[in-house]
């Protein structure tokens, strides 16, 4: 049997360097480890021989089904053939198989459009952490212990204190104790606040705030940079009305409305037949944050602002309820 198994190997080894063709090699497959193949009728035989001989003799015949098979592998490859025991040509006719392009979610979209705007104007993108500190949550934005939002239903506090950051404005406090003015920043991020989850509110949302602070910063500064913003991001058409409004860590306060994109001003169903829709809040910022800070309020001005990115989302793009936003519904996010 010793003697068989040696000369199968010569003989199967001669034929597949011979062989020419896949289909040569296939042939030869079949002869030789094929179900009635020659190693298959070796191995049937193994019954038949001594006890102390079985072992032997089926460790060498399945070292050489082995070897054989590699060698067929080998030569199909050197043939210019694929690997594997059935030979085939590559079509090189048949359309290609492309996976599904990504795109940015439309929360990133208007993050990206609205610092952008801002970059141009020489502002610059700052980010902060979302878990926070009272200090820099309220109490360096001048907001005092007995304000509302500072009660455990209005806030989402972690400990007694530290808390999820109700707002990005404590960038504006981080960047300021860090850096001297002149300064001009923006932040984006989420913040997150106890809301009742409807189609216009979500305990997580996205905010930009953005700050500027040098010697001589005037009112008229502000509203120059955010009537240039709406016009940039809603339509050169658009025009903005400041009104008077409170804010602990502006004064003076203003919220700021751009004319309807929808009608132009002249009423309908989105502006409540009004012509104005509520887009952002702003402000001088307040004396007392300065001090926080330890920047001389006698030297220095700023103005600030801050504004919801989903309540840009929703407007700039028609968009009714701010869940769709965050239900990653694919028929929906695939529209931006």
């Amino acid at each position: 049997m010793k003697e068989s198994l040696e000369a199968l190997e010569r003989s199967a080894f001669s034929a597949i360097e011979e062989a020419t063709t896949p289909k040569d090699l296939e042939g030869l497959r079949i002869k030789f480890l094929g179900r009635q193949g020659t190693i298959a009728s070796i191995l049937k035989e193994i019954a038949t021989l001594p006890p102390e001989e079985r072992p032997l003799v089926g460790q060498k015949a399945n070292i050489l089904k082995e070897r054989i098979k590699s060698q067929i592998d080998e030569r199909l490859k050197s043939l210019g053939s694929p690997l594997g025991a059935k030979a085939h040509r590559e079509d090189t006719t048949l359309p290609g198989t492309c996976g599904a392009t990504g795109r940015l979610h439309p929360l990133t979209q208007v993050i990206q459009e609205v610092c952008d705007v801002f970059l141009s104007l020489g502002f610059r993108v700052v980010e902060g952490p979302e878990i926070e500190t009272e200090y820099y949550n309220f109490d360096a934005l001048n907001i005092p212990k007995s304000h509302p939002s500072r009660d455990t239903f209005d806030t989402f506090y972690l400990d007694t204190t530290h808390l999820l950051r109700s707002q990005t404005s404590t960038v504006q406090i981080r960047v300021m104790e860090k850096e001297k003015p002149p300064l001009r920043i923006v932040a984006p991020g989420r913040v997150f606040r106890p809301d009742a989850v409807d189609a216009s509110h979500s305990f997580m949302f996205h905010q930009v705030e953005g700050l500027c602070v040098d010697c001589d910063v005037r009112f008229s500064d502000l509203k120059g940079t955010l009537s240039l913003f709406s016009k940039q991001f809603f339509g050169p058409k658009t025009r903005t009305r400041f009104r008077p409004h409170f804010f602990p860590f502006t004064e003076p306060s203003a919220e700021v409305d751009i004319s309807c994109i929808l009608c132009d001003g002249k009423g309908c169903r989105l502006c409540k037949q009004k012509g104005w829709i509520e887009v952002l809040g702003a402000g001088m910022v307040h004396p007392n944050v300065f001090r926080a800070v330890k920047v001389d309020p006698s030297r220095y001005r700023g103005f600030a602002f801050g504004m919801g990115v989903e309540r840009l989302a929703m407007l700039k793009y028609g968009v009714d309820d701010i869940r769709l936003f965050f239900e990653n519904d694919l028929r929906f996010l695939r529209q931006f």
